[in-house]
């Protein structure tokens, strides 16, 4: 991988180089782009506001954007919604089965096309909660398959079949002060993955020593492997005859992973549970069975025996049986109910830390609270954010909404403004226990 000098040296070696070459140029050539002195005014104290919404375009690891954020009070609820990233280029926060917030909770951690050369490849940046200013966190070809660690300051990713973990804590604090090595001096390889094994999708597991993942064996099936840390084990846990899509490990119990059959729209029977005991044993079910009519989708954990998901009812065919969102008890089956939304119904769900509230969306953009003890206290949040769309199959922001660990906040996708921007916003602004 080439190497990407911090930000603070590569300034440095550029104003040098513009200073000597302004030596050189003659006096009257005024015009000249980078000039800190232009007819006679010194403007080298705004030498960075360019960066604001056009940025450099530079893939520079560790660099830092001035924040351009832009808070605005919803036009029908009145609640502020901070829209994080407003800038021309597509900007998305990870999808809602993996974690979004760093660990002590002070940066969201977002993927981007600012830096894309050609209009090609992304990177993953961190926002700070404190003054949203933005962070360039990985760097090259250093993005595939990042997962930020559940209780560490360590984020982790695949390069090269490589497990690379990476000290995110270390570089956000060297960012802050300025002072950014080079990569290497932030990331360290756990573990080899066999390159005959192509993994996509990575699950945490819990205890954040080892890593699942899916790879294609063929056409028509696929597995499921592990790969442990201290070891450098890997293991083929489960192979299935079907394409598995958003792999997922329990955040709070080791070795239980959920993952669906994935088809790219509605499948025979989407969410599957594959469990890992620690004498090696593996036992793989599907849960809950779906009838002909029952389209699943957007699975999610609600905390260390639930998972939350949604029943499309977008569609005639769809409402023979209750569509909406139900919450499913791992242990026991038992199945939980917690409504349905006007317009085509819910499409996304995620739901607080303790289990107590969710946050369900709609293909029009609609974004709503549901208490999930009682299914008609319904508040809407913020509405807009999808303003073309009556179906799913749109190129507008899929919200893929996310709620902070404590239970305070919601994040999501937009195009209110743009293509895709990430947005923020108080999950219980009545303050709502």
């Amino acid at each position: 991988m080439k190497n990407k000098k911090s930000v603070s040296k590569k300034y440095k070696t550029f104003k040098g180089l513009m200073l000597v070459s302004l030596g050189v140029i003659v006096l009257g050539f005024t015009q000249f782009s980078y000039c800190q002195v232009i007819e006679g005014k010194d403007y080298s104290s705004r030498s960075d506001v360019d960066h604001t919404f056009d940025m450099a375009g530079e893939d520079i690891f560790g660099q830092r954007f001035p924040s351009e954020n832009f808070t605005y009070p919803d036009k029908v609820t009145g609640i502020n919604v901070n829209a994080l990233t407003t800038s021309r280029h597509n900007s998305s926060k990870m999808y809602q089965t993996h974690p979004q917030w760093t660990a002590d909770g002070k940066y969201i951690i977002f993927s981007s096309n600012r830096t894309a050369q050609e209009g090609k490849g992304r990177q993953y940046y961190a926002v700070s909660m404190e003054n949203y200013e933005i962070v360039q966190i990985t760097t090259g070809d250093s993005g595939r398959n990042f997962h930020l660690g559940w209780n560490s300051g360590k984020a982790y990713f695949m390069r090269d079949n490589n497990i690379v973990e990476l000290d995110l804590d270390r570089l956000l604090k060297d960012s802050e002060k300025d002072a950014v090595n080079e990569p290497e001096n932030y990331e360290k390889i756990l573990a080899k993955i066999p390159d005959s094994i192509g993994p996509s999708g990575i699950g945490l597991d819990a205890k954040e020593t080892r890593v699942f993942y899916s790879a294609k064996i063929d056409e028509r099936t696929s597995a499921i492997y592990s790969t442990e840390f201290k070891s450098g084990k890997t293991e083929k846990l489960k192979e299935v005859p079907f394409r598995i899509g958003h792999l997922q490990a329990n955040p709070y119990v080791s070795g239980e992973v959920m993952y669906c059959w994935e088809t790219g729209g509605d499948s025979p029977q989407r969410m599957w549970y594959l469990t890992v005991k620690d004498n090696g044993d593996v036992n793989n079910r599907p849960v809950f069975e779906e009838s002909d009519t029952d389209w699943v989708t957007h699975e999610v954990f609600m905390g260390p025996d639930h998972i939350l998901f949604n029943v499309m009812g977008h569609l005639d065919r769809l409402q023979k049986n209750k569509t909406g969102i139900f919450s499913l008890n791992l242990r026991t089956n038992k199945l939980q109910y917690h409504g349905q939304a006007d317009g085509g119904g819910y499409w996304h769900v995620n739901a607080s830390k303790d289990g107590k509230w969710i946050a369900g969306d709609t293909f029009d953009g609609r974004l709503y609270r549901i208490n999930a003890l009682d299914s008609t206290d319904v508040k809407l949040l913020t509405q807009g954010h999808r303003l073309l769309s009556k179906s799913p199959f749109t190129s507008e922001a899929h919200m893929h909404q996310s709620v902070s660990p404590d239970g305070k906040w919601v994040l999501f996708n937009s195009s209110y403004f743009t293509d895709n921007d990430i947005m923020l916003m108080p999950f219980r602004p009545d303050n709502t226990k």
